[in-house]
Order: C-alpha cells, then sequence, then structure tokens
C-alpha cells in the first residue's frame, strides 16, 4: 500500500473569517463547494500545490463537524491520504491490528471512496484513506489537486411537484482555449487541467423532467459519428445515455418530450439512432421534438463557420418521421417547464426554466457550460455573439441567486447542480452531488 497525502481538513465555525486568511490575506484560491449530504457538511477545497487543504463547514446541528466544533472548536480535523485501493488498503490495517472507524468504504466528497481510522491508532490524529471513483477510460482520476474526479451519476432533485434527474451520456474533450476564449491559459487550466492535445474534459448532461409528462431536455452525442471523430473529440462511450437511463428507472420508450437547447452534435446527436439496416431513425419512438424554429433554420442552413457543429443526420430525420414541433417564442412546453432565448452560444440557443411549488431550477445549456464558466467574461471561443452570452448570464445569474434557483450544469464533468451564489462581488457555486429526492 502506498499512500500520498491528498488535503487537510480543517473545521470552519466562521466560513467568513476563514476566507479572509486563507484567500484574502494569503492568495489562495478557494474552489467551488460541495454538499457533502450524507454528513451534513459543506466542503471548499484550497488548491496549495501536491496537496490541497478542505475546509469544513457544518451545515446542520448534528453533523459532525458541528459535535467537533461544539467539543474542540476550530482546528484541525482530519489529514487524508489517498490510496489507490481502499478497500485493500483497510484489511492490510485490520491484519495489522489497527482499530478503524469504518471497516468498510463508504461515499465521501468529490466521488471518492473513503474510511476513516481510529485517532488511538495514529497517534491522535483522525486519518482519512480515500479512493478516487473507479476509473472508465478516458475519465482517469485527477493528477491536479483541488480538481475532482469526473462522475457518470445520475442526480435526483425534486422541485415542487416534478422530479428533475440529471443523467449522462458520457463524456468528450473540446479545446481548452475555444472553451474559454480570451481568457488565458494561465487562469483556465487550474480548473480545466488540458491533456496533451490541449483538449479538456467535458460531460454531457441531459436533464429529464417528469410531471405531467415525461420530458428529456437535450440528448448527448449518440454514437453515429465514426472512429475519426470520436478520436478527435475524445468520446468515452464507456457508459452513455442508455445505461444512465436504466439507472434511473427509463427507457427510450418512457420518454414523450424532447426538447432541444439548440442542435449542436454534442445536445442533439442522440436525438437520432443509425439501426441494423444502416436507417436514421428517431431516437426515442413516442415522443414529439420540441425546437426553436430559428434554430431549426439555423442547423439545416449551416454556413462556414457554424458547419462542424450541424450535422444534418441528428435532427432532419426528425422531420421526414413527422415527430419534429417548432416554436417560435418564449413560452410554456409542459406545465412548469418553459423556454428563453438568450441567444450569444448561437442565435436561437434557449434556456429551461422550470417551476413548481414555489422552487425553481434551470437547464443552462452553452449558456453557463460549466461551473468554471460563472464569471459573465469567461465566454466561449464557439459563441457566435460572446457580448450578448455575457449580458444573458448576468441577467440569469442574478436572477438565479434572487430567487435561490437550482442550476443544471450540462457540460461540467464534476457537477451535475448547485445553487449559485455571491459574497463579496465574488461569486460561487454551491454543488448538490446527491440526490435530493
Amino acid at each position: 500500500m502506498k499512500a500520498i497525502l491528498d488535503h487537510v481538513g480543517i473545521a470552519v465555525s466562521d466560513f467568513e473569517a476563514a476566507l479572509r486568511f486563507y484567500r484574502d490575506a494569503l492568495g489562495l484560491e478557494v474552489h467551488a463547494s460541495e454538499d457533502v449530504a450524507s454528513q451534513r457538511v459543506r466542503a471548499h477545497f484550497i488548491p496549495t500545490g501536491e496537496s490541497s487543504l478542505e475546509l469544513l463547514e457544518a451545515t446542520a446541528s448534528d453533523s459532525p463537524i458541528a459535535k467537533f466544533l461544539g467539543r474542540r472548536g476550530p482546528g484541525l480535523h482530519h489529514i487524508t491520504l489517498r490510496v489507490d485501493d481502499v478497500s485493500a488498503a483497510l484489511e492490510q490495517l485490520k491484519a495489522r491490528g489497527v482499530r478503524l472507524i469504518d471497516d468498510r468504504p463508504r461515499p465521501g466528497a468529490e466521488g471518492a471512496l473513503v474510511a476513516f481510522i481510529h485517532p488511538s491508532s495514529t497517534q491522535g490524529v483522525l486519518v482519512e484513506l480515500k479512493q478516487f471513483a473507479p476509473k472508465h477510460p478516458g475519465t482517469e482520476a485527477p493528477k491536479h489537486p483541488g480538481i475532482q474526479a469526473p462522475k457518470h451519476d445520475i442526480v435526483r432533485h425534486s422541485i415542487g411537484d416534478l422530479e428533475l434527474i440529471s443523467v449522462n451520456d458520457g463524456f468528450f474533450r473540446l479545446d481548452g482555449g475555444a472553451m474559454f476564449g480570451v481568457i488565458p491559459k494561465p487562469l483556465w487550466a487550474p480548473k480545466a487541467p488540458p491533456d496533451e492535445r490541449n483538449r479538456i474534459l467535458l460531460a454531457m448532461r441531459p436533464l429529464v423532467v417528469r410531471g405531467t409528462r415525461t420530458m428529456i431536455i437535450d440528448a448527448g452525442a449518440g454514437d453515429k459519428e465514426n472512429q475519426k471523430f470520436r478520436d478527435i473529440y475524445g468520446l468515452d462511450r464507456s457508459r452513455h445515455l442508455d445505461h444512465s437511463l436504466a439507472e434511473a428507472g427509463l427507457t427510450v420508450e418512457d420518454i414523450e418530450i424532447v426538447l432541444a437547447s439548440h442542435l449542436h452534435f454534442d445536445h442533439a446527436g442522440g436525438f437520432t439512432v443509425r439501426d441494423a439496416s444502416g436507417r436514421i431513425r428517431p431516437r426515442f419512438p413516442r415522443a414529439q421534438y420540441v425546437v426553436r424554429r430559428g434554430e431549426w433554420e439555423d442547423a439545416t442552413h449551416p454556413n462556414a463557420r457554424t458547419k462542424g457543429s450541424y450535422f444534418l443526420d441528428n435532427y432532419v430525420p426528425l422531420a421526414e418521421a413527422g415527430v419534429l414541433q417548432l416554436v417560435d417564442d418564449d413560452q410554456m412546453i409542459m406545465p412548469g417547464v418553459r423556454v428563453r432565448r438568450t441567444g450569444g452560444h448561437t442565435p436561437h440557443h434557449q434556456i429551461v426554466l422550470i417551476e413548481s411549488g414555489g422552487q425553481s431550477a434551470a437547464f443552462v445549456a452553452d449558456l453557463m457550460p460549466t461551473t468554471a464558466h460563472l464569471p459573465d467574461v469567461w465566454v466561449m471561443g464557439y459563441d457566435l455573439n460572446p457580448l450578448e452570452t455575457m449580458s444573458a448570464r448576468h441577467q440569469f445569474v442574478q436572477e438565479a441567486i434572487e430567487k435561490g434557483t437550482l442550476v443544471f450544469f450540462e457540460h461540467d464533468p464534476v457537477v451535475a447542480a448547485g445553487y449559485l451564489r455571491e459574497e463579496d462581488g465574488k461569486r460561487q457555486v454551491v454543488a448538490t452531488l446527491e440526490s435530493q429526492v
């Protein structure tokens, strides 16, 4: 067993005071927060080189961190050692008579498996063992401290009478410079480490909405493209939408509405499939496909700039099959679900706003593809009108903060959904990675 220092956990009773020291005085960067519902704790990671600091806030009075703070006050809570196989490590430690708190691994922050060792065996220090989530091709555990392992998991939430399920069509890679536009690489690379071809890892996370009908928003890239395409875009198909729907207890036959944010290949490729005879047909046999009319016109008449993202096989067969419904304006698609044009990324790009029981959520597609794109000026080079993106994003973020909107991120490799916060002019995402149903 080889153990490497992963991070040091520090319990804090006053997070703002902690920020004034670690962020403001020391100049360290605090990454996006993560709520670990099972432990009733909020974790804030701060990269410090080969390892990181983890500031721990209690989110409930009965959480282990709250009890620790009550007994000892703020301070060092634990150290975390990263191992390749936490189950094997526990067996080795048990064989040596080491006292364990956890006999078996359990889910922890960053999608990892963790287990704690009792301080009586470690000279009084609480030690956590950590193993990154199981690997899939193309989604290896990150080598950069503070960068979390990518996640295929489905994530469920309830919004009033609606059930929202973030599903997954796998991962792909796009050029990091194109994804962050004019932002210099030294600023974006720590948040999204590029590979040797300067590509960053991105997820494809459609959203299922279950209410009076069952809807899916976008459908990933699908499987119609050839090996050259897969290599260029680093497509990881080890797990895809069919797997994810099955985990959610659904099949393609359950989907009644397919709603497009826009028709780029990583959003609409999964709208159609190629059958055994080579014919391309709608993937969801019982569904009507809803597309904004202006987006349809642009996608079916691509120009020299846009033809690399619009592939006719992804959507023209829908019209031929008679399952295409074009909409012209911002409107309700089904009870509790409406669309709003943002433009920017494409002239008719739209986001999806969801409201029920006094609660709200939003599927923001490429208005804010990842949590790293939270600042207004972090705009993609792919956006046809970046100033329009900036304006629409600024408006949306202010609304989301005021209303407490749950935001679903389509391309973030780790965070499926989270709440937006702003303190002292700095925005952050409070991730909600575990089921809220």
